[in-house]
């Protein structure tokens, strides 16, 4: 006799729910995967918040940043989905890319949220080679934190 086969209620990635034999209410697991999947598709969330919006609209997407508060406690680095009046809830993986609207700049998600930041201008010009091979360094750096460049030569 073969072993019982045990097969999870969610998907490894999205958290959506999955359907089973016999199940009641089957549209409303798959309207609600439909829904995340929606919100999540364009990879943009409007910003990064530690408390929930007070009136959010369906499709908002938000990163919750530390220490969260509200219905968003013990959920940091996580993004909040708002759906039907509820929030959906999933944990990104390494390498998520996602466009933050409130920076207008890209975040990577690497065990939390990063994103480039803008490295110094050159500013005294009597050692330009020092300072261009610092500045390009910086930008390398910057290109690497999201991923867009290796961190290592080919």
């Amino acid at each position: 006799m073969s072993a019982f086969a045990e097969y999870p209620s969610k998907t490894s990635h999205l958290d959506l729910p999955l359907l089973f034999v016999g199940q009641a209410q089957k549209e409303f697991f798959v309207n609600q995967s439909l829904s995340v999947i929606d919100g999540l598709m364009m990879r943009s969330v409007a910003g990064a918040l530690s408390a929930p919006p007070q009136a959010p609209q369906d499709g908002e997407c938000y990163r919750i940043a530390a220490p969260a508060t509200g219905a968003w406690v013990g959920r940091e680095n996580q993004l909040a989905l708002a759906i039907a009046g509820d929030w959906h809830f999933v944990r990104p993986s390494r390498g998520n890319l996602l466009f933050d609207r409130s920076l207008d700049q890209f975040v990577v998600f690497d065990g939390a949220w990063q994103r480039a930041s803008l490295p110094p201008a050159a500013t005294t010009g009597t050692t330009v080679d020092a300072e261009a091979r610092a500045l390009l360094a910086q930008v390398i750096d910057a290109l690497a934190k999201l991923g867009l460049v290796a961190t290592e030569p080919a």
